[in-house]
């Protein structure tokens, strides 16, 4: 019988997992955004000395990879797990950039959410003793993704009001059983979501009925309220997505009110930056974790945060064949407080 699970979809870790050390790099876009100040590196070029816009978001993971490590004072052979993912197919960031440096991997796909997902299967191998060093990591790249999902750049199509910018940034951090920082006491996984919406270029609309699923399985769950938290963010439900995930909390008279925010609103200044709606991509909800809400976490700003990371499960195949899009939420909960 399961020990540790928490109602349905829950669990609340029995030996709560730090975060000793976490990284981000992102590109020239998100360095002239509200938070390009909390970005550990960041690059003015697109292929960051690379042939290509691929191994450029392979560059970005290993540079991701080595920035953390240098900060955690660790090297490549105290890593018990890598836990890490992207949006190309097969994830090939995520191998690519692993391959040849001897360190056990686990290759995750939930979208957007990867992140999350990267985060609370590493929570689970460090609170279960079944490691004691674990990275969790993801990234994204605007131009790769495009090349995959849309049109070629070069086509120069109209993006709609509702379309999200895809961040360029690679995040990671690391696991341990015990240090200082914030620990994850707590995860919600979530339920795929569907409701029909078939038009990728408005993925928050996909997405936020995912996002308030999870977060209501979170709360219900462990018997908490928004009041618990002095941060609940999403991870790039873009401007219209949260929209509809704040309107929906209040129709249930549980209003999330000015705690409530997205990755993909705060990476970007979208009066003057021209990202419609907002950020998306693995890298989103990366680079915003492992910079601006750690590094608030650390300073005290904040106590405990609800992260949720969002994703959309389409493929261009699936979009072509007029398929609706599948979302995702994985929630977790990290806080300074001690037991």
């Amino acid at each position: 019988m399961a020990k540790y699970n928490q109602g349905r979809q829950s669990i609340l870790f029995p030996n709560a997992p730090t975060i000793t050390a976490w990284a981000s790099v992102a590109g020239k876009k998100e360095s002239e955004g509200p938070l390009g100040a909390y970005f550990d590196r960041t690059s003015q070029d697109t292929y960051w000395g690379e042939k290509s816009w691929e191994k450029a978001e392979c560059h970005m993971q290993k540079t991701a990879l080595s920035l953390l490590l240098h900060k955690a004072g660790k090297s490549m052979e105290d890593l018990d797990l890598v836990c890490s993912g992207d949006l190309l197919n097969q994830c090939i960031s995520s191998s690519f950039a692993l391959r040849n440096l001897n360190i056990p991997a686990l290759g995750l796909y939930g979208a957007c959410s990867t992140m999350a997902e990267s985060l609370l299967v590493a929570s689970m191998a460090v609170s279960g003793g079944f490691a004691d060093h674990v990275v969790a990591m993801t990234s994204s790249h605007f131009a790769a993704s495009e090349r995959q999902y849309r049109f070629p750049l070069g086509y120069g199509g109209q993006r709609s009001p509702t379309a999200q910018w895809t961040v360029t940034g690679a995040g990671g951090l690391l696991l341990c059983p015990s240090g200082t920082g914030p620990r994850v006491e707590a995860a919600t996984m979530g339920t795929i979501v569907d409701l029909g919406i078939t038009d990728p270029g408005n993925m928050g609309a996909a997405m936020a009925p995912a996002a308030v699923s999870t977060i209501q399985a979170h709360l219900e769950d462990l018997g908490r309220s928004p009041e618990d938290y002095d941060l609940i963010v999403t991870g790039d439900l873009g401007k219209l997505g949260m929209d509809i995930v704040a309107d929906r909390f209040a129709r249930m008279g549980a209003p999330l009110g000015q705690r409530y925010c997205d990755c993909g609103v705060l990476i970007f200044d979208r009066e003057a930056q021209d990202v419609h709606a907002g950020g998306s991509g693995c890298g989103c909800s990366a680079v915003v974790l492992c910079g601006y809400l750690l590094e608030h976490l650390r300073q005290g700003h904040y106590k405990r945060i609800l992260f949720c990371g969002t994703g959309a499960l389409l493929s261009p195949t699936s979009t072509q064949q007029g398929e609706s899009i599948p979302g995702v939420c994985h929630a977790l909960s990290i806080t300074t407080e001690r037991r």
